[in-house]
């Protein structure tokens, strides 16, 4: 459904740095003369540069200002952060921890309960009355979830007047398509007070079905058999056969063709590019019209559906999902990180410019339909690799992005923060209606629950077995029921007696994590379950936004090479299990053993910080290194031969995870020093350096040839990410016995298939000059 601009209850327009203005609403309360003339804008700046905290800015009378921090709450910054749209404030900073303002510090002093409606509403000093400095400004930290049917300012919505078209649906009138999903073909109704009405067919183009399929998610229309529907306006109609439209493929009869048609509009004229019926010119019907549709019938439209959503021999010629185009880091099946494929590496292309009509021709290609939002400034996390296009402009009609216009760009003229995102209209198939989660504290949270139907015809719904559930199979049920990312994937949920529901219905589910619905996943065909009790059954926490890690793999090409450590220098490192098996037989402490070391940084560009899913209490302290493990197995680094079989392997048994360095602007969070705070932080990276322990892979058995060196983040998914494609880093590696080098270094997703097919049949080199 589509959301308007308008924040009901709050009197204030806003803008998070990236802002494309919006106007501000009518208050529930009737507001001053002076607010009315004087409207309120708020935004978030300052560092880090996460979007949903930073320096709180107020544009009142035509200028930007701060707020003090003298007697500053968290009652203030839950005032605020629902300003913001955000539901509250998870906390607040003073004495300027985002950086200095500038201009007039606007309020001092300000007092709030929590449940006002505005912060004029909060007592204060007064507008422009203040005795402070800017090194005492406020900040506030929001939990990162939207206010219901608030527009973010760095979205580019499309801006449709409310008293147009509420909604839009297909209503299908064939009982072989009535039940199939999604609905393709039927009559085009619109909302209309507390029903659905119709659109006189007179005049509608091919256009007009374009714009309405690709509201409905699909990507192109295609011609309608209208003869079919003249000719069966009886409830039951002649039976037909053949092979035209969806109404002369089977053996048919219409369903409710006696409804009497209420026509809301009569004339439609959409160019094609619109992403919203109501954004088209329309025509609406008159209260007395006799015969608003005088020789017509309600407007039919039939789509065509994109590869993930096409009915099993539905066409003979089916859509192939663009090679060149990729979405990444969305949470939900159509929205993501916009990325292209260019020179056979994926890069990412820069927001200068990007706006509806680029996104809907993105979307499209991707086999989905128009685009219901184009996002600004990162909004679906940051990539690492190179950026290949800016200013794209497109008129919204191309088949393809590389149909529009655009510039060549390079990472240096435009960073990462500005990587263009989108989120495209999908086709409605009803998948949260078999499945539920129950009893958590929120509706983030509880025991799954799958719809059944007995022998009788009986619909319930049964558990599933705890037994082998995972992040995969959490990552499946969130997607499916729309909340974002799996945080974990439980075993037990005794705490989260939530229903009477008590029989296990499945078992043995297993997921690659990117099915659209967990009955795509593999399952046993007869329930087995060892521990069959409720408690044992699975559940999910979910999330708006996780983290994403992944490394820097030219780092890791840059800073090889072999060490032969003796062994009397190693017992700490043995002590953690971080040398080969036949360690174990050497003549300690004499001898040594050859070791492939390597520094490494891992990067989280995700929109989460990065927590061991382990608390404080189960970190286990290793006094040798003389630091916590907050995770059993962080990384495997492997040897592998031209065949895939390991010829040498290494890990580290845990990783103290801190922040190392960040981007500019973004603050360090997490510190292993006195038993601190382990995680990663958005924007900033963990990095190992080459000289320490672990760092590397025991080669002592290897014998010379070409290998395939491989590393791998979070190998055993404990910590929920956005993308797991990009965990694995790849090179082609050389040994003579002697020396060794790297090449062709690269993360899992990062090069075409065709690139990646090279890599793995690469022969190994001639010689030693890497070419």
């Amino acid at each position: 459904m589509w959301s308007s601009a308008w924040c009901q209850g709050w009197d204030v327009a806003v803008v998070l740095l990236l802002g494309v203005w919006l106007p501000s609403s009518l208050g529930q309360t009737t507001p001053s003369p002076q607010h009315q003339s004087n409207k309120l804008q708020f935004r978030l700046v300052g560092y880090p540069r996460k979007h949903n905290e930073g320096r709180v800015e107020v544009f009142y009378k035509g200028e930007w200002g701060t707020i003090c921090d003298d007697d500053f709450s968290l009652a203030n910054a839950h005032v605020l952060c629902r300003h913001l749209g955000f539901i509250a404030a998870t906390g607040w900073t003073h004495s300027a921890q985002y950086g200095k303002g500038t201009g007039k510090i606007w309020l001092d002093n300000m007092q709030c309960t929590g449940t006002e409606k505005s912060v004029e509403l909060c007592k204060s000093h007064g507008w422009g009355n203040s005795d402070c400095t800017h090194d005492e400004d406020a900040g506030v930290i929001c939990q990162d979830e939207r206010l219901p049917g608030f527009v973010e300012s760095n979205v580019i919505e499309m801006q449709v007047e409310e008293d147009k078209v509420e909604a839009v649906r297909l209503r299908s009138v064939v009982v072989a398509t009535k039940t199939k999903m999604p609905i393709a073909e039927g009559i085009v109704e619109v909302k209309y007070k507390d029903g659905w009405a119709q659109i006189c067919d007179l005049g509608w183009t091919p256009k007009n079905s374009r714009v309405v399929c690709g509201q409905m998610g699909f990507p192109f229309e295609r011609k309608v058999n209208k003869n079919f529907y003249k000719r069966n306006k009886r409830a039951t109609g002649p039976k037909l056969k053949g092979n035209g439209s969806a109404g002369s493929r089977y053996i048919l009869r219409l369903f409710t063709g006696r409804q009497k048609n209420f026509y809301r509009i009569y004339s439609v004229a959409c160019l094609g590019t619109e992403g919203h019926l109501s954004a088209c010119p329309l025509q609406f019907s008159k209260g007395n019209a006799s015969a608003p549709c005088r020789g017509g019938m309600p407007a039919v439209v039939s789509c065509v559906p994109g590869p993930l959503y096409s009915h099993v021999n539905s066409r003979k010629k089916k859509l192939k999902i663009s090679s060149t185009v990729r979405l990444k880091g969305g949470a939900k099946i159509g929205e993501g990180r916009v990325e292209v494929l260019k020179n056979n590496e994926w890069g990412t292309v820069c927001d200068d410019r990007w706006n509806l009509q680029a996104a809907s021709v993105v979307c499209r290609e991707l086999g989905f339909g128009s685009a219901k939002e184009a996002l600004l400034g990162a909004r679906m996390g940051q990539s690492m690799g190179p950026v290949h296009l800016n200013e794209v402009q497109c008129s919204g009609l191309e088949r393809t992005i590389w149909s529009c216009r655009y510039k060549n760009v390079t990472s240096e003229t435009c960073k990462h923060e500005k990587d263009a995102a989108l989120r495209c209209n999908v086709p409605y198939m009803a998948y949260e209606n078999t499945i539920r989660i129950t009893g958590g504290r929120t509706r983030y949270e509880g025991r799954v629950e799958v719809a059944t139907t007995n022998e009788n015809g009986t619909q319930g719904w049964g558990l599933i077995c705890g037994e082998g559930w995972s992040t995969r199979e959490a990552m499946v049920v969130c997607r499916q029921l729309g909340l974002g990312y799996a945080n974990h994937g439980l075993q037990e949920t005794w705490y989260w007696d939530g229903s009477n529901v008590t029989e296990m219905v499945l078992s043995g589910v297993k997921c690659s994590g990117d099915e659209m619905t967990l009955s795509h996943c593999q399952r046993h065909k007869a329930v087995s379950c060892q521990k069959a009790a409720a408690r044992f059954s699975a559940g999910v926490i979910c999330s708006e936004t996780a983290s994403d890690l992944a490394l820097n793999a030219s780092l890791v090409q840059q800073t090889v090479y072999i060490e032969d450590r003796p062994l009397h220098m190693l017992y700490c490192a043995a002590e953690e299990d971080c040398l080969s098996k036949s360690a174990a037989k050497a003549n300690w402490p004499y001898g040594h053993r050859r070791l492939l070391r390597f520094s490494s940084q891992i990067h989280n560009i995700g929109r989460a910080d990065f927590r061991p899913k382990a608390g404080r209490h189960s970190w286990v302290w290793h006094a040798c290194h003389a630091h916590y493990h907050s995770m059993d197995i962080f990384t495997h680094y492997d040897l592998l031969s031209v065949n895939g079989t390991k010829a040498a392997e290494g890990h580290k048994a845990s990783f103290c995870l801190e922040d190392n360095e960040c981007l500019e602007g973004v603050s360090k969070r997490y510190e292993c020093a006195n038993f601190g705070e382990q995680g990663i932080t958005v924007g900033c990276y963990d990095q190992y350096s080459h000289d320490i322990d672990c760092q590397w892979i025991d080669i002592t058995d290897v014998k010379p040839g070409n290998y395939i060196l491989q590393i791998v983040i979070n190998p055993n998914y404990e910590v929920a990410e956005s993308d797991f494609t990009n965990n694995a880093m790849k090179c082609n590696c050389k040994y003579d016995g002697h020396r060794i080098w790297l090449h062709n270094c690269h993360i899992g997703d990062a090069f075409s298939e065709e690139a990646e097919r090279r890599f793995e049949k690469y022969p190994g080199q001639l010689n030693n000059q890497i070419s």
